[in-house]
Formats: structure tokens, C-alpha cells, sequence
């Protein structure tokens, strides 16, 4: 490699907030990447699946054993590695595998690959980013097996004894969990993304990260000096005296920021002149309502219940349901939680019930579209969330809501559903609040129907985004033009705004636009009564909340809404906002 002249920025995404510098270490994979396919004779057959088999039996082992040594801190996490184990022997992956294995009379990892590569293209075509993120845990599982497959020994993360930051081409949500804290500064991936579980355990780690890099183990040695700084998903190379020293300033404010944000987690987020708003955690597994708590959050703004459904052979029973949706209700009580019904597309359906394969599955039969035209598995997870309303607040929340006939129809149902339970004798309760998600620009145009309907809105902006600006933010030749700050989102938002405030009802936001401080003064001024993200954001935004004046930011937007680009609407944000906005969280 030809020596570097000078400092070298890399654009990736931020996986995880904060700022360190150090020296890189690189974790090296050979051996597993590239694949070679050769054929076996019939009588071969048998052997070969015993030996895929002993690779699953054996990542499988492996894996058990990073969850029994997890931290106690990321032990609310352990759902993750559990969701792993139960993919070594899911129907797509090793199901698909053992079967391409008989029918084309392959060598195993061959088979290993074919299937992991059919699993993957399945979440890609799912619209919700979260669900679509999930392809990676699919190769990570795959990359296991592959691993003992082959023959070759992984890097054991927790045996690094250097002080580093480690670049890697991808890291396992497993991986990551045997980082220790007093030895890893942080890492940065070529792969990866804001959502997936690798960045959602660096975040509760509370380690600096940048994922999506491409080419970062090209472009950077073992032992050279890097800056990460994960606020702004970027990392230096080689960075020249004067970027160390204005980086090195930034971590300690950052850091000392932070630490006063963590002080005052458990105040209320009340902006100068008294507005208090709610700020709330956003969760998919019961457990992590405790990070919520910890993290000063006001209760629970999004509940995602999609893993219950996913990877099994059949539906969850209410029972099962109940069950889960009264953990996290009586963990978080009286606090409410808001609980979102099942958000699935109809091609990652469970695998016992197949649906039709869809040529756009974004646009096809997903969420409230999907319940719908399933109504009996639409009330079991009703009549779950109406009996775990019997021991605490619950709020119900509909995704994908294009018209009003969704709502009525989810209301009839709910209707027939607590007839249901009211004639067995259940504990229930029928009187909770209705929301719906507005993700789409059509709930936006209809908001001031939609709200004669129900008691909340709760704006997904991550959908919205997408959908308004036709960008799909995780394909990296059009992600730079995904922003929240578009005048036509804003436009929508004030319109969803208005509507609520007309109609005497609440107006949320669960998406990440909630999380990102930049956005704070316009959200405040479109009076937002609460906001829902990722627990670890929940203190330093409330944080940033208690200096803004919500008076000024209400004359604030009337300006802003008359913007022509994002560009100038962030300028007037950077302009009269600047001194609460420090560098280091840009």
C-alpha cells in the first residue's frame, strides 16, 4: 500500500454515539469468503449432512457459551443471541441447506451459501428497516456454521489485550458482546447498519462505532492512528496535529456532556418556558424496558411485537402474547406503552402459512394490510392487548394506515374481540387509546379524518422519509439524499401537527428524526407532545430539550416552513441554534 501524505476521511453510518482516537486493530477473517462448489455421489449424501450438521451443533455450542459469559450490562440483550441460536436451525436457513444438499448432491458449504444467499434476498425486500437489517443476523449465524465448516479458528474478540479500536470487515452481534470495555475504545465495519443488533449492543455498550465504511480494512493499517466519531458517522486516517487536538477537545466535552445528561435522566424534559414533553423508549423484547428506566425514559413510545412471529412454525397464541405484553406492561407501570400490532410483510410471513410471492413487497401486503385480510390472528393479538390493558396504561398503535376504512375495520374488530372475552369471562379493558402510525404521505394528506377516528398519532418517520422522497436510505448510491429536514417532510409533519392540535388529539414521533438533536428546535416548535427512540438517546435529549424556549421555536418554524432545501433549513437551524448544538453532536 502506497504511504498516506496526509489525513484520510471515511463517510460511513453512526452506529453508535461518541468520540474516540487510538491505534487500529484489524480483524482478520481468511478462508471463508470465497467458496467453492463440487458435487458428491449419492452415497455421499448421508455424510455430507452429518457434516453440516456437527458445524451447526458446534456454532451452536459456541454461541451458548458468549451468552453464559455476557455482561451483566447487556444482559437485557441476550434475546439477540437467542434469536441466533434459533436461526442455526431455522427452516430457511438449515431446513434449506440439508435440502439443496439432496436434491443438487452439493458439498455442504455450497449448500450453506445457496441458502443464506435465498434467506438474505427475503429481508431485502422488506420495507421496514429495522425487519430489513435482519438479513445480517441471517449471515452472521451463516458465517458461524461456514467457519466450522472450512476449518478456520475466529478472532476471540475478548482475548485482545492492547488498548485499540478494532476495524473489521463485519462484526456478530456475539462478537460484539465480548468486547471489553477496558480494552476497546470502539470499531468501525464495512458492513452494518443504524439498525441492526451489532450497533444496537454497541450503543448499550456505549461505545463509539461507524458501521457501513465499505472499504475501510483496505484503506487502513494495524497500529495506525485513527479517530472515530460517532456522532457524525465518520472516521479519520492519519489525522494531522491540529484534527487530533480540536478531537481530542470534542471527546471531552462530549464526555462530560454526557455524564450531566446522565444526572438528570430521571427530570422531566421541560423546555425553558415550561413545556414538559414526554420522552420515551422505543423496544422489541420485555427486557429492555429496564434500559428504558435506566435511561430516564417516560415509558415505552413503540413496542414493536413482530419477533414474536418470526422464525417459528406457527402463530403465537394469545396466551404467549398475553403473557409478554403484561411483562412490559407491569415492568414499566404506571407509565404507559404503547403497543404497535404486527408490522410484517406477507413474504416473511411464518414459514408454516406461505404467502404468494409479491413483486414489491414495500408496497404490498404488509402491516395493517396483512391483519386485515387475516382477521383471526388480527383479534388473538387483540384480545392480548386488551387483557394485558387490564394491568396497566396501554395504548394501541395501527401501522401502514393508508384510509380510514383500516381504522374502522380494525375497530370493528377490536369490538368483536372484547365481546369475545367480555362472554369467557376474561379481564380486560376496552377503554384504551387508539393511534395510528403515520408513515406514509396519504395518513399525512388525510390527518385532519384520521383524527375524528382516533386519540394519537405517532409519526414513523424513517417510512415517511422514504416514502415522501421515494429513497431507499440503506442503498448507498441514493442514501445521501434521504433528510429529514426535506421541505416536503416538513410540510407533512406540520400538517399531521395541525390536524392533531384542531381536533383535540396527541401528536407523537417514534421515528429516529426523534433521536437526532438537529432536529429538536423544529420539533418542538410543531409541538410534539412526545418523542420515542432508542434508550440510549433518551438523556442527552432530554438534555437538550431544557434549553430550548418552546415559544421561540414555534415562531422558529413559521420560518422554516417557507424554506426551499434541507440545506437552508439546516443553516437557519446551525445559525439560531449553533450555541446549544456544540460540535461534537453535530
Amino acid at each position: 500500500m502506497a504511504p498516506k501524505e496526509r489525513e484520510i476521511v471515511l463517510n460511513g453510518i453512526s452506529g453508535s454515539p461518541g468520540i474516540c482516537i487510538g491505534k487500529a486493530y484489524l480483524v482478520d477473517r481468511e478462508g471463508v469468503d470465497v467458496i467453492e462448489k463440487y458435487h458428491i455421489r449419492e452415497n455421499q449424501v448421508k455424510k455430507e449432512i452429518s457434516r453440516f450438521k456437527n458445524a451447526v451443533k458446534k456454532a451452536k455450542s459456541e454461541l451458548s457459551q458468549v451468552i453464559e459469559g455476557m455482561p451483566e450490562d447487556l444482559k437485557p440483550h441476550s434475546y439477540i443471541l437467542e434469536t441466533h441460536m434459533l436461526l442455526h436451525k431455522d427452516k430457511m436457513l438449515y431446513g434449506k441447506a440439508i435440502e439443496i444438499i439432496e436434491s443438487e448432491k452439493v458439498n455442504a458449504e455450497w449448500a450453506l451459501k445457496e441458502a443464506t444467499s435465498r434467506a438474505k434476498s427475503m429481508f431485502a425486500n422488506i420495507s421496514d428497516p429495522y425487519l430489513r437489517s435482519r438479513s445480517a443476523d441471517v449471515e452472521h449465524v451463516s458465517d458461524c456454521i461456514m467457519r466450522n465448516l472450512v476449518g478456520v479458528t475466529d478472532i476471540n474478540i475478548s482475548h485482545i489485550d492492547k488498548r485499540v479500536i478494532l476495524v473489521a470487515h463485519n462484526l456478530s452481534p456475539a462478537e460484539t458482546s465480548q468486547i471489553q470495555l477496558e480494552r476497546i475504545k470502539g470499531f468501525i465495519t464495512n458492513r452494518g447498519g443504524k439498525a441492526s443488533h451489532t450497533s444496537i449492543i454497541a450503543r448499550t455498550l456505549e461505545i463509539p462505532a461507524v458501521l457501513g465504511l465499505e472499504n475501510a480494512t483496505e484503506v487502513i493499517d494495524n497500529d495506525e492512528i485513527i479517530i472515530v466519531d460517532g456522532n457524525r458517522g465518520v472516521v479519520i486516517v492519519d489525522p494531522d496535529e491540529e484534527t487530533l487536538f480540536r478531537y481530542e477537545d470534542l471527546s471531552k466535552k462530549y464526555e462530560a456532556d454526557k455524564a450531566d445528561a446522565i444526572r438528570t435522566s430521571g427530570q422531566p424534559a421541560k423546555s425553558l418556558d415550561g413545556l414538559v414533553m414526554g420522552i420515551m423508549g422505543n423496544i422489541e423484547q420485555p427486557e429492555e424496558v429496564v434500559t428504558v428506566r435506566d435511561h430516564g425514559g417516560d415509558g415505552i413510545g413503540l413496542f414493536r411485537t413482530e419477533f414474536l412471529y418470526l422464525n417459528r412454525p406457527q402463530y403465537p397464541d394469545e396466551e404467549e402474547l398475553f403473557e409478554k405484553y403484561k411483562e412490559v406492561v407491569e415492568l414499566i407501570t404506571p407509565s404507559p406503552v404503547t403497543i404497535r400490532t404486527l408490522d410484517i410483510n406477507g413474504d416473511k410471513e411464518i414459514s408454516a402459512v406461505p404467502t404468494p410471492e409479491e413483486a414489491n413487497p414495500a408496497l404490498g401486503l404488509r402491516a395493517i394490510r396483512f391483519c386485515l385480510k387475516k382477521p383471526e390472528v388480527f383479534k388473538t393479538q387483540l384480545r392480548a392487548i386488551m387483557r394485558a390493558a387490564a394491568h396497566g396504561y396501554v395504548r394501541l398503535l395501527l401501522p401502514m394506515i393508508s384510509s380510514c376504512e383500516e381504522v374502522h375495520k380494525t375497530i370493528e374488530l377490536l369490538d368483536e374481540a372484547a365481546e369475545d372475552l367480555a362472554r369467557q369471562g376474561f379481564s380486560f379493558n376496552r377503554d384504551i387509546e387508539i393511534g395510528v402510525m403515520i408513515e406514509i404521505p396519504s395518513s399525512a394528506l388525510i390527518a385532519d379524518a384520521l383524527a375524528d377516528l382516533v386519540d394519537f398519532f405517532s409519526v414513523g418517520t424513517n417510512d415517511l422519509v422514504q416514502y415522501t422522497l421515494a429513497i431507499d436510505r440503506v442503498n448507498r448510491h441514493v442514501a445521501y439524499l434521504y433528510n429529514p429536514l426535506h421541505p416536503a417532510v416538513i410540510r407533512l409533519l406540520k400538517m399531521v401537527t395541525d390536524a392533531a392540535h384542531q381536533k383535540n388529539i396527541k401528536a407523537y414521533m417514534c421515528g429516529e428524526m426523534a433521536a437526532e438533536m438537529i432536529n429538536l428546535p423544529i420539533l418542538v416548535g410543531l409541538e410534539f407532545e412526545e418523542l420515542s427512540m432508542a434508550p440510549q438517546s433518551i438523556p442527552i435529549i432530554k438534555n437538550m430539550i431544557r434549553r430550548i424556549n418552546a415559544a421561540e421555536a414555534r415562531e422558529f418554524v413559521k420560518e422554516v416552513i417557507n424554506q426551499k432545501s434541507a440545506i437552508n433549513t439546516m443553516q437557519m437551524i446551525e445559525d439560531t441554534y449553533g450555541s446549544l448544538l456544540t460540535e461534537s453532536f453535530k
